[in-house]
């Protein structure tokens, strides 16, 4: 775009700044971009405002739109409002397609502004209306990648906090833990296994740690190597790990891979370690408290 070209646009948008942004405002509402029951219209009017206002502004110091560069100081408070706009409607729960029609919907506005000031200069209206275009294409781009980044760290998010709450570490008594796993056991969810485990263990100054893998559909070689990395590692902190819920399958399943489980105490289930812990530690039952228990 030649440079008075760009100054068009700019003087364009600033001398019907008030109709452009009602008629952006309609534009969106006929898109179906207004949705109240995630955000109310004022709070997208003055969005809308604050995004038309900064445009304006960078179009102001812009020489050329075409070889426009949307890392460029001019445009790094355009790019903020917008980023902080995307992350708003994503939290909200706006689809990428109406975030891309966010910006989209500011051409038709444009065109008729421009149809209407240039009326008697069809050639430049083509001119104006096809590069005014263009920038918003390229804005509204922008609010896609930057749409699809935050709902990746969404998600990343979300498996993580998932994670951490299908490994929890459990008191069973004084200086046992428990840490029931239920699932499949892949390198980062066993990472966060020995890294909770470890540190419940510093906290609670406990002597022994049992895994118990009753809710572990499969134990392949990762699985088991995953397990006996943490048993070390919980050797080194100075507890004894038990590992329960050894099932036959398991059991066959970790003869024929060649798996070898030294120094690592296995019980059939929980119950069988716990009292195996108890045992180590010293605490007896009565018969008669057992059957009370």
């Amino acid at each position: 775009m030649p440079a008075n070209s760009v100054k068009r646009l700019a003087q364009l948008l600033d001398k019907h700044f008030e109709r452009i942004l009602s008629d952006w405002i309609r534009a969106q509402a006929d898109a179906g971009l207004l949705r109240p029951e995630l955000m109310s219209e004022s709070e997208i009017r003055r969005q809308s405002r604050a995004v038309l206002t900064e445009l304006v502004r960078s179009l102001r110091q812009c020489e050329s739109v075409r070889g426009m560069d949307l890392e460029s100081e001019i445009w790094s408070d355009t790019r903020s409002l917008l980023q902080s706009a995307t992350d708003q409607r994503v939290e909200r729960g706006f689809t990428p397609t109406e975030m891309a029609m966010f910006i989209l919907a500011l051409k038709q506005p444009i065109f008729e502004r421009l149809r209407d000031e240039y009326e008697d200069d069809p050639g430049l209206i083509a001119n104006d209306a096809w590069e005014s275009s263009w920038l918003l294409d390229q804005l509204g781009l922008y609010t896609s990648e930057v749409y699809l980044e935050e709902r990746q760290e969404i998600i990343e998010r979300q498996q993580r906090e998932m994670i951490e709450l299908s490994t929890p570490v459990v008191q069973l008594w004084d200086r046992i833990l428990a840490l029931p796993l239920i699932g499949t056991l892949d390198s980062v969810r066993a990472q966060m296994v020995m890294e909770n485990l470890l540190q419940a263990i510093v906290e609670r100054e406990a002597e022994f740690a049992i895994i118990d893998i009753t809710g572990v559909p499969t134990v392949d070689t990762l699985v088991a190597q995953n397990l006996l990395k943490t048993a070390a590692a919980t050797k080194l902190m100075g507890a004894i790990c038990i590992i329960s819920g050894i099932r036959p399958q398991i059991a066959q399943t970790i003869v024929h891979l060649g798996v070898d489980l030294p120094d690592v105490i296995t019980k059939a289930d929980l119950q069988s370690a716990l009292a195996y812990a108890l045992s180590a530690t010293g605490v007896t039952f009565s018969p008669g408290a057992r059957s009370r228990g």
